[in-house]
């Protein structure tokens, strides 16, 4: 009978920590203030986490699963063209963002805070945008076949940029608290992929 309210309890802290991290990063977000904003006992925090450092990497798992939808439900559409899907990914990811009143990515967020203090986090933020430009990488090289693409770089590495470019976006996203950044970039690696550089 206990399950399914511990489970719950865990959720809450969770989507707190979310909310919490983003919104103060890692140093600025307390036991107490997760406590608080979760509604959950005392003493629930490590009954579910070994500490806070296990917390933030859970928080980051959890933030994972929503990329791992977005993309799933995004490049698995195959009525669209390569690129398009791509970019709906994008546009979901973007909701997320004015959900959370464009406070940006929390992996890129989390890195810039913790990469060079954290190995163990560093690994998990590269590790995560990695696995978002590999899978980014797949509709890349469909559109490279297609001739969709006028650049001679591997898809994988053309992935790779994107998600380095997006991130870099949706920091200054977060700056301004205004989402322009964030198509404006997508508009410009598009045309920069795929338009024929001018000769003259």
């Amino acid at each position: 009978m206990d399950k399914e309210p511990t489970t719950a309890t865990k959720q809450r802290m969770l989507d707190a920590g979310l909310t919490l991290l983003l919104e103060q990063g890692y140093h600025g977000v307390g036991v107490q203030a997760v406590l608080d904003a979760a509604q959950a006992p005392k003493g629930s925090f490590y009954h579910h986490f070994n500490d806070k450092e296990d917390f933030a990497l859970q928080v980051v798992d959890a933030y994972m699963t929503g990329v791992h939808a977005a993309l799933d439900a995004s490049l698995s559409d195959s009525s669209r063209a390569p690129l398009d899907r791509i970019r709906g990914f994008f546009e979901l990811v973007s909701q997320g963002y004015e959900h959370d009143g464009y406070l940006g990515c929390l992996l890129g967020g989390l890195g810039q805070e913790l990469s060079g203090a954290s190995d163990v986090f560093a690994t998990k933020i590269d590790w995560c945008l990695g696995y978002i430009a590999g899978r980014l990488a797949e509709p890349l090289g469909e559109a490279r076949a297609r001739g969709d693409l006028t650049v001679a770089e591997d898809p994988a590495v053309l992935a790779q940029r994107l998600v380095e470019c997006w991130e870099g976006a949706a920091l200054h996203s977060r700056l301004l608290r205004d989402p322009s950044p964030l198509p404006a970039m997508l508009d410009f690696y598009f045309r920069a992929i795929t338009r024929v550089p001018d000769d003259g």
